[in-house]
C-alpha cells in the first residue's frame, strides 16, 4: 500500500474517462477530466444535473458500477499512483488516506448498526487500535463537528437522529483516519437551509483546521461563491473553465459560465418580477462521439469554428485561468486555428 507523503498537490487527475455501454450506444459521461487540489485548498466543481460531476468524483474514489469503464493519463494522490492499482490496495486507500462524504447519510449508514460501531469500524479498518481508542477518537469527532453529548450518540442508531446530525457523523466518519483529500459530493442536497449553512462552515473549518485537501461538488453557486478557493466548471461530461473563485465570478470567460451567473437573481438589483436569465435550448447527448464544442448548440457566440473544431482547455489572460471556448483563446490572434488543428 502506498505512504502518507509530505507533498503540497494533494491530488492530480490527468485526462480522466468514464464510459458506459447503454442499450443506444457507448455513453461518455467524463470526457477528458483534469483537476487538481493542493493541501488546505478546496476545489469546488460546479454544474447542472447531469453534467458528470459525481461520476469523476466516482470515479476518483474507483466506486464506478461494474460497467463502467474509466481511463485515464494518470492519477496521483500526495505523489502516489492510484490508479489501477488494484482492487485490495484502493480498499487500503479509502477511507484511509481519501475519504468521500455522499449526498444522503440516510442511505450512506447502515441502519443496522450503531452510530459508535461505524465510526469505529472506519478507524479499525485501517488502524492497529483498541476498541477504546476507537470510541475515544469516534468522541472527539463527533465533539470537533459539533454534536453535544457526543459520547451517549455512540449507542444511537442512523434512524435516531435528524438529517443534519446524520450529516456531521458522516464528516467525523470520514475524519476518522485523518485523510489527505475529502470529497464532498453536494453534502447539503437533502437538509433545510439553516442546516446547510452550518454543515458548509463546518467543512471549512474542519478542512483549515486539519489541512486537508477538498473537492467540493455542487450545483449551488451561492455555496460556491462562500467556500472556494478555486473552481471547475463542469457541461456536458467536460471541465470548460477553471480558475480561482474570484476570477470565475468577476471576469467568467467561458459563455456556459456567464450564462449560469446570470441566472442568479442579485439582491438589491433584481426587481421583483423581473424575469430571471436563462440558457436557451438543451444538454447534448452524450451517448457516442461529439464533434465540437459541447456548449455549440446553445451558445450565443457559437461559429462553424466551434462546430467542428476540437476546443481545448487552454490559458486566459489571467494567470492559473482556463476556459475552453475559441473566442477566449483567440483574444484577437489565430489561436482557434491553431489550437484545432492541432487537436
Amino acid at each position: 500500500m502506498a505512504t502518507k507523503s509530505d507533498s503540497k498537490r494533494v491530488l492530480e487527475v490527468s485526462r480522466l474517462n468514464v464510459e458506459i455501454p447503454v442499450p443506444t450506444g457507448m455513453l461518455r459521461p467524463v470526457q477528458n477530466v483534469s483537476l487538481h487540489v493542493d493541501r488546505g485548498e478546496t476545489l469546488c466543481v460546479v454544474g447542472e444535473s447531469g453534467c458528470g460531476k459525481s461520476l469523476t468524483s466516482l470515479a476518483i474514489m474507483d466506486l464506478l458500477p461494474s460497467k463502467a469503464k474509466r481511463t485515464c493519463d494518470h492519477m496521483l494522490l500526495s505523489g502516489d499512483s492510484v490508479f489501477q492499482i488494484g482492487e485490495r490496495a484502493m480498499s487500503d486507500i479509502r477511507g484511509d488516506r481519501m475519504s468521500m462524504i455522499f449526498q444522503e447519510p440516510m442511505t450512506s449508514l447502515n441502519p443496522a448498526y450503531t452510530i459508535g460501531n461505524q465510526l469505529a469500524e472506519a478507524l479499525q479498518r485501517h488502524r492497529k487500535v483498541s476498541s477504546d481508542e476507537a470510541r475515544q477518537r469516534a468522541i472527539y469527532l463527533l465533539e470537533k463537528v459539533g454534536i453535544t453529548a457526543a459520547a451517549g450518540r455512540l449507542g444511537q442508531y442512523p434512524h435516531q437522529l435528524s438529517g443534519g446530525l446524520r450529516q456531521r457523523v458522516m464528516i467525523a466518519m470520514a475524519l476518522m483516519c485523518g485523510p489527505d483529500l475529502i470529497i464532498a459530493d453536494e453534502p447539503t442536497t437533502a437538509l433545510d437551509v439553516t442546516i446547510q449553512a452550518q454543515i458548509l462552515h463546518l467543512l471549512a473549518d474542519l478542512q483549515r483546521e486539519f489541512q486537508m485537501g477538498m473537492i467540493l461538488i455542487t450545483h449551488d453557486l451561492g455555496v460556491v461563491a462562500r467556500i472556494a478557493d478555486r473552481v471547475a466548471v463542469m457541461y456536458a461530461g467536460q471541465i470548460v473553465e477553471t480558475g480561482t473563485a474570484q476570477q470565475i465570478f468577476n471576469t467568467p470567460e467561458h459563455p456556459y459560465t456567464r450564462g449560469l451567473l446570470e441566472c442568479i437573481p442579485i439582491p438589491g438589483k433584481t426587481r421583483r418580477g423581473e424575469r430571471l436569465g436563462a440558457i436557451p435550448g438543451i444538454v447534448p447527448s452524450l451517448v457516442g462521439h461529439m464533434q465540437g464544442c459541447h456548449f455549440a448548440s446553445r451558445c450565443p457566440q457559437v461559429s462553424n469554428a466551434c462546430r467542428s473544431a476540437t476546443v481545448e482547455l487552454l490559458p486566459t489572460k489571467q494567470p492559473g485561468h482556463i476556459s475552453r471556448c475559441l473566442l477566449t483563446q483567440s483574444a484577437g490572434a489565430e489561436t482557434p486555428q491553431r489550437e484545432g488543428a492541432a487537436s
